[in-house]
């Protein structure tokens, strides 16, 4: 994250005028919002990465989001990065790839991560699940959706987690 608190205040008024705007015109004020800052700034870049990412342009954002980790992007942009860059990658057809990303993203420790970071797991999960899917391996895909949301049922959360996990163990069918 950068240190300028103008900067980020605009990126977000920006992000929340997304659905108003035009495509381009969107990438373009983001573009301009970008160069107002070091070209090898890894914040610039991912704001550009998620710009074409949320105007239908998955191929242009991989490569944005690949150079701002590159750069040494942190914090909770590295995290979404890692969950866009994965998503964009499933989209595209890269499914195995998006695996490989989250389930190390997946296997960070949480106290390697801040409050923001940590509320992303959820997202690691959905995502993985999905690539998961993709790649052909429901029951893991199941059993990963199941053991996120257990936590959030009002009731049924031991029972549902229990059998998320028991998806992994349990043959289909039986």
């Amino acid at each position: 994250m950068t240190n300028d608190h103008d900067w980020e205040s605009r990126v977000t008024a920006l992000w929340a005028r997304l659905d108003d705007l035009e495509p381009a015109d969107f990438r373009a004020r983001v573009a301009a919002l970008a160069a107002e800052l070091p070209e090898d700034e890894p914040a610039a870049v991912f704001e550009q990465g998620a710009a074409h990412d949320s105007t239908g342009m998955p191929e242009q954002a991989v490569v944005f989001y690949e150079r701002a980790l590159g750069l040494g992007l942190t914090g909770l942009r590295r995290r979404r990065a890692v969950i866009q860059l994965a998503s964009s990658l499933r989209n595209l057809g890269r499914p195995d790839r998006s695996v490989e990303l989250l389930t190390a993203e997946r296997a960070i420790p949480a106290d390697r991560l801040d409050a923001d970071e940590q509320a992303l797991s959820g997202a690691v999960d959905a995502f993985l699940a999905l690539a998961l899917a993709d790649t052909g391996r429901d029951r893991e895909a199941a059993s990963l959706a199941l053991g996120a949301l257990a936590p959030l049922l009002p009731r049924y959360n031991r029972s549902l987690a229990y059998y998320a996990k028991d998806l992994l163990k349990t043959p289909f069918g039986s």
